[in-house]
């Protein structure tokens, strides 16, 4: 663990941000030399980062891995043994330049055909989005109109309901007019004044013979 975090550290610092600011000041200085020196650098660390990808998944287990990590980063560096130099003149030109035409053709077929994908691919995606779209549009549709039916039947439901009420309650008024018109004590109360009077209203009859007959 310790030795993998100094690795880390190293290839940082001495491995990534020194080479960056030397590289700014040949950039800053038009120093040739210097910027030739550091882009031979910045191509052979590149090869470096890609392989210690595929090292770090199947061969941190091997011996003083890491410490193998750091001396070679450090031998990249150093004025001393110029191992970037040494890898790109012996190594990386002579196999770029035998390479170089079939590496630009290839190039240029991945390029046309990534293009062709994307355009591909966001057709594909704008068909599916407007599939999409419509589709949301017809559920909201459809249920909109499930909740104006709704509405509508339930509208329905409270004008039946408020008819039943009416209808009830007239039938209710009826039958309390009916039931208080047959009321025992409202007709003793009406037919009363007739029987208090009825003494006076006695009319005599009077027959053939001339004798008063009472009713």
């Amino acid at each position: 663990m310790v030795s993998w975090i100094i690795s880390r550290l190293v290839v940082l610092i001495f491995g990534t941000l020194y080479p960056a600011y030397s590289s700014y000041k040949a950039v800053k200085t038009k120093n040739v030399k210097e910027y030739v020196k550091w882009m031979m650098y910045w191509i052979i660390f590149a090869l470096f980062t890609t392989a210690e990808t595929f090292t770090d998944l199947f061969l941190p287990w091997f011996p003083f891995y890491y410490e193998l990590k750091i001396a070679f980063v450090i031998w990249l560096l150093s004025p001393y043994t110029k191992g970037s130099s040494v890898l790109y003149r012996k190594f990386v030109h002579p196999t770029l330049s035998s390479k170089e035409q079939e590496i630009d053709e290839y190039l240029s077929q991945a390029k046309d055909r990534s293009y062709e994908a994307v355009v591909q691919f966001g057709r594909r995606g704008l068909n599916v989005a407007a599939s999409a779209a419509v589709t949301a549009a017809a559920k909201v549709s459809h249920l909109l109109n499930l909740i104006l039916c709704m509405a509508i039947k339930e509208g329905k439901g409270q004008g039946a309901l408020s008819e039943r009420l009416r209808s009830f309650s007239m039938q209710d008024l009826t039958t309390i007019r009916g039931e208080s018109s047959n009321d025992p004590a409202e007709h003793v109360s009406t037919t009363q004044p007739q029987t208090e009077n009825a003494p006076g209203n006695i009319t005599e009859t009077v027959d053939n013979s001339g004798r008063a007959k009472a009713p």
